[in-house]
């Protein structure tokens, strides 16, 4: 199999980050190296991504720009769905656009704060250990980037489809 990670851009962010500003700015790094990369999948685990720029009209370009090429999938696993609603409409409207490429779960409210926020995809993963802090680490690591797939995976799996792009009514 080939090194995913192979040919990533120097601008990516390795190692740690500390604040809110530094950790949107790793995310809003990751996304565009996912575009520019074609990252098949990425997986995005958070209680509320109330912290991350889904939002903004750039980082919305962006995930245009990535979702459009071949098979991409992102999943999207949080506790609740209020603060993505509140706080990144545009998101959600663009989703609506997507909703064949993002699937959103969600954890029951009985496990929901042990949530952890990480972006996983093949070539790089994003932790955030301390949330108040919006502290964490990004790595390249194939071994720790399979440990923290591992990690994603298991809460998928306790976790049931979520957050519809389109609601039905009568």
């Amino acid at each position: 199999m080939e090194d995913e990670n192979a040919g990533l851009s120097p601008q990516l962010v390795r190692g740690a980050f500390t604040g809110r500003e530094e950790f949107r700015a790793c995310l809003r790094l990751a996304l565009a190296e996912a575009a520019r990369a074609g990252w098949r999948e990425m997986i995005a685990l958070d209680p509320d991504f109330a912290d991350w720029p889904l939002g903004e009209p750039a980082v919305l370009a962006t995930l245009t720009t990535w979702a459009r090429v071949g098979r991409r999938k992102l999943t999207v696993l949080a506790s609740r769905y209020d603060q993505v609603e509140r706080l990144h409409p545009l998101f959600v409207e663009w989703r609506r656009n997507w909703s064949h490429r993002i699937e959103c779960r969600a954890v029951s409210p009985a496990i929901q704060s042990d949530l952890p926020s990480l972006l996983w995809s093949p070539a790089w993963a994003l932790q955030r250990h301390e949330l108040r802090l919006s502290s964490g680490l990004c790595l390249d690591d194939p071994e720790r980037r399979q440990l923290l797939r591992q990690l994603a995976d298991g809460w998928l799996e306790r976790s049931q489809p979520a957050f519809p792009a389109y609601t039905l009514g009568l």
